[in-house]
C-alpha cells in the first residue's frame, strides 16, 4: 500500500503524550504468525473512495464487539466518512484490500467524552459488527483496579507485555533518509513496564533493553498482560501514542478505569 505524504508527517509530528494520528505498529518484533487471532485491521476508504485501505488496529472483545482507539474514528468523522463505512478483517496480510480479504461490516461509536487532554482523552471506540465472528475467541478485559493492585503489590516491576499491530515498523536507514518497512502483515512485539498513571500504562520501547514496541500503524491495537508462556489473552489497554520517533515510549489507555469500564459496559459483559 502506498502510503500519502501526509500519513508519514504525522508519523513524525507525534509529540509525547499527545493522542496519536492513524495509525500506529510494531517496532522491533516478529510477525505474529497467527497467534493473536482476535487482533484485526480497521478498514475504511479514507484517502479514495472505494479503496478500502487499513487504517488502525483494533481487537474483538465479543463475538460483535471490535474494540480500537476513539483518535482512529474521530478521524473518519472528520473528513465527513458515514460511521457505517468502516471494516474489519483478521486476515494475516491487509495489504492491499482485496475481493479475497475476508471484511466484516459494521458501525463505529466514539467514546462520547473524547478529547484531547492529556490526563484522560477518553481514547477508545467500539466497531458493532452485523454479524457475530465465528471461530476466534475474543479477548478478556481486565476486572476493574487491576493495575492499581498490582502496583501497590509491586508486580509491575519487570513485567512484560505484548503488543500487537499492523503498520510501518523501525525505520531501516537509507542513503536519502530512513524509511519505515510497511507489508501489512500483523506483528507482536514484547515491551517491559514503565510507569502506571491514572489513565496510563507507559511501557518501554527501549531497544538497548531487548524491547519492542509500536509506531504509526496499529494505534487502538492491543496490548496483552504477559509474554511468551506467560502470555494471557488480558489486553491491559490499546495503543494511543507514544514519542515521535518510536524508539522509547509506548503509552496505551488502560482498559481498567472507571472511565474506561463505563463505556464498555454498554458493549461487553465486564468481569
Amino acid at each position: 500500500m502506498k502510503r500519502n505524504s501526509w500519513w508519514f508527517a504525522l508519523v513524525f509530528a507525534l509529540v509525547f503524550l499527545v493522542p496519536a494520528w492513524p495509525a500506529q505498529a510494531i517496532t522491533y518484533g516478529e510477525p505474529d504468525n497467527g497467534r493473536h487471532p482476535n487482533t484485526g485491521a480497521l478498514i475504511a476508504e479514507y484517502n479514495t473512495p472505494g479503496v478500502k485501505e487499513h487504517l488502525c488496529t483494533g481487537t474483538l472483545i465479543a463475538p460483535t464487539v471490535f474494540l480500537t482507539a476513539a483518535h482512529c474514528t474521530a478521524h473518519l468523522e472528520s473528513k465527513g466518512i458515514p460511521r457505517d463505512q468502516i471494516w474489519v478483517s483478521f486476515d494475516d496480510d491487509v495489504d492491499p484490500v482485496t475481493p479475497s480479504t475476508r471484511l466484516y461490516h459494521g458501525k463505529w461509536v466514539t467514546h462520547p467524552d473524547y478529547n484531547q487532554r492529556q490526563s484522560n482523552p477518553a481514547d477508545l471506540a467500539v466497531v458493532i459488527l452485523d454479524q457475530p465472528v465465528k471461530g476466534v475467541q475474543p479477548a478478556r478485559l481486565p476486572t476493574s483496579g487491576l493495575f492499581d493492585r498490582l502496583a501497590a503489590k509491586g508486580a509491575l516491576k519487570d513485567q512484560p507485555f505484548t503488543a500487537v499491530g499492523y503498520g510501518i515498523r523501525e525505520p531501516v536507514t537509507q542513503p536519502g533518509g530512513p524509511t519505515h518497512p510497511y507489508d501489512g502483515g500483523r506483528w507482536m512485539a514484547v515491551s517491559q513496564f514503565d510507569a502506571l498513571n491514572d489513565n496510563w500504562l507507559r511501557l518501554s520501547q527501549n531497544t538497548s533493553t531487548g524491547d519492542g514496541g509500536t509506531c504509526n500503524g496499529d494505534s487502538g491495537g492491543p496490548n496483552f498482560l504477559g509474554a511468551g508462556e506467560n502470555e494471557t489473552d488480558i489486553i491491559a489497554g490499546v495503543t494511543v501514542t507514544g514519542d515521535s520517533m518510536c524508539r522509547a515510549t509506548n503509552v496505551i489507555y488502560r482498559l481498567d478505569t472507571p472511565s474506561a469500564r463505563n463505556f464498555l459496559d454498554d458493549y461487553v459483559e465486564l468481569p
